[in-house]
């Protein structure tokens, strides 16, 4: 069974609710009607007045909508959450004027509903910049408590399992933060396990990467790794976390068990890590591209996390089955 079809299981236990913002695009009408067919979701709002809605409905050949239509620029809850969003960002000091005009952006839109538990998360990007995702995720959701800092994780669906057994590995940062300090790192980490064990239902086992070793190496591009996993494992033993954690690792010392006795033989992890805590954006964003492309693995996300509410970003090159693929996960971060 696929990581996709693993996460479909999962979510069709879920019930849950999900708002897919971007109802003009015709993908995005033909994934809502999958999604409830699939059983992924109890109901997919989608947002578009009526004459965006059909016209992407007849460009998606769709003659029944299975989904719900919200105009939400006509909604009687508009003036409503144009306060709330005034009162959020009441540091800005902005008008209720300025509010309006940012909740016309529908991500913005369907943030708050997603904050207002109207629904349980949001998909959204097939049209929508990162940028917009973004904004619209920190400004109306917010990081989860103990979280300060949002980031992304990929999921890495293996063709051949780890020497350890896992198909599935988490490979995070991969799309938010260039250049994360320790805490930081720390805050990735945490977010990374939450999403592990809202897709997995398992333990973490989480490495933090670098080109050393347990000193094998010394240089001040380390510091921060070294930093971030003591810090890491200081707060699973003080919070009596059930995760396991070690670093500085080199990559085979934290996924191969062989190597692991060679190069860490002391190390919890055994070599069997199924979270990869990258130290910058380019180490992530490369590895998971070279695993894709020269091994074969399905790549899914960039997922959102971290975040007080689940959120999901879309490449605007995506397929009605990605959006599929992508509203399964995101109903399994809910059910945490």
């Amino acid at each position: 069974m696929s990581a996709i079809d693993l996460f479909i299981e999962k979510a069709r236990q879920g019930a849950k609710k999900l708002v897919l913002p971007e109802g003009q695009d015709p993908r995005v009408v033909a994934a809502a009607n999958m999604i409830i067919e699939d059983k992924i979701a109890s109901e997919v709002i989608v947002l578009g007045t009526e004459s965006e809605i059909v016209a992407a409905c007849a460009k998606a050949n769709i003659s029944e909508r299975k989904f719900t239509c919200l105009d939400y620029l006509s909604c009687d809850f508009f003036e409503e959450y144009a306060e709330q969003f005034k009162e959020i960002r009441k540091k800005k000091n902005i008008s209720i004027e300025q509010a309006r005009e940012s909740i016309k952006n529908r991500i913005f839109f369907g943030a708050l509903m997603t904050r207002n538990n109207m629904v349980d998360g949001l998909v959204a990007g097939s049209i929508a910049s990162t940028g917009d995702m973004l904004r619209a995720s920190f400004n109306c959701v917010g990081t989860s408590p103990g979280i300060k800092t949002g980031s992304s994780c990929m999921i890495m669906d293996l063709l051949t399992p780890t020497e350890s057994g896992d198909n599935v590995l988490l490979f995070a940062d991969c799309a938010v933060n260039p250049d994360p300090d320790a805490d930081q790192l720390v805050d990735i980490a945490i977010a990374t396990c939450n999403t592990y064990r809202s897709l997995m239902g398992k333990t973490p086992k989480v490495a933090f990467l670098s080109f050393s070793t347990y000193g094998s190496a010394k240089h001040e591009l380390l510091d921060k790794i070294v930093e971030a996993s003591k810090k890491f494992k200081a707060k699973i033993e003080a919070e009596n976390l059930d995760i396991i954690a070690d670093g500085e690792l080199q990559v085979d010392a934290a996924i191969v068990p062989s190597v692991a006795k060679s190069k860490a033989p002391d190390s919890k992890l055994a070599g069997a890590a199924n979270v990869l805590i990258f130290p910058d954006l380019n180490a992530g964003n490369i590895a998971y591209k070279l695993t894709q492309r020269l091994a074969g693995a399905g790549a899914y996300g960039p997922i959102l996390q971290g975040l007080a509410r689940p959120i999901n970003d879309l490449s605007r090159g995506c397929s009605a089955e990605d959006i599929h693929g992508v509203a399964a996960i995101t109903v399994c971060q809910s059910m945490v």
